[in-house]
């Protein structure tokens, strides 16, 4: 994979994370008594960033997402809110990812997602109502939340397991991560 693939795959990423946006910000939500829960689709292509692209590529696409999304029909407030719960979400998903190894799955590093991007939007939304209260709200926010980080991550297992760029470029990922970490092995050996 060359630089310019590796761009391209990225900007195609980023794009599809905001028109998924975009398109499930224009649905309503069915369920009246969990006001401001969404599926969390685009978190879908953040997923597969995670699973595809280094740490730094794969912070360029959660970045595009939340700044097209917002310039393309949002407000400050909106920002601030997917801000939080964006890089909450993504951070967390990291760090399962690192921590658990083999031992989480994609399903559960995508309910971490979940469940963080909620507690986010809600430490944001009890800033700003200056008030902790708000956050007897995340039990509800974190079943739904829960609940569309595992359809998420089903659905990136089976992108994972179907389309052969998503594959190449994992593949890639992989090798180059098991490159590094026997030379950094090597070097400690040798010290």
């Amino acid at each position: 994979m060359n630089r310019t693939q590796k761009m391209i795959y990225i900007s195609l990423l980023s794009a599809q994370a905001v028109i998924l946006g975009l398109v499930e910000r224009s649905i309503p939500f069915p369920f009246a008594f969990a006001p401001g829960a969404k599926l969390g689709v685009a978190n879908l292509i953040i997923i597969v960033a995670i699973y595809t692209l280094p740490f730094k590529d794969s912070l360029k696409v959660v970045i595009m997402r939340l700044l097209m999304t917002t310039l393309l029909g949002g407000t400050i407030s909106t920002f601030m809110y997917s801000f939080a719960g964006a890089m909450l979400s993504y951070a967390g998903m990291l760090i399962v990812k690192f921590v658990g190894g083999k031992r989480v799955s994609i399903i559960g590093v995508s309910a971490t997602g979940g469940i963080l991007h909620n507690l986010g939007q809600l430490l944001v939304a009890s800033t700003i109502a200056q008030t902790w209260t708000v956050l007897l709200y995340l039990p509800v926010l974190s079943f739904f939340g829960i609940l569309s980080g595992i359809g998420i991550g089903i659905a990136a297992n089976f992108l994972m397991a179907h389309v052969t760029t998503i594959q190449r470029f994992k593949k890639a990922h992989e090798e180059k991560k098991s490159s590094k970490s026997k030379h950094k092995h090597v070097a400690n050996t040798l010290v």
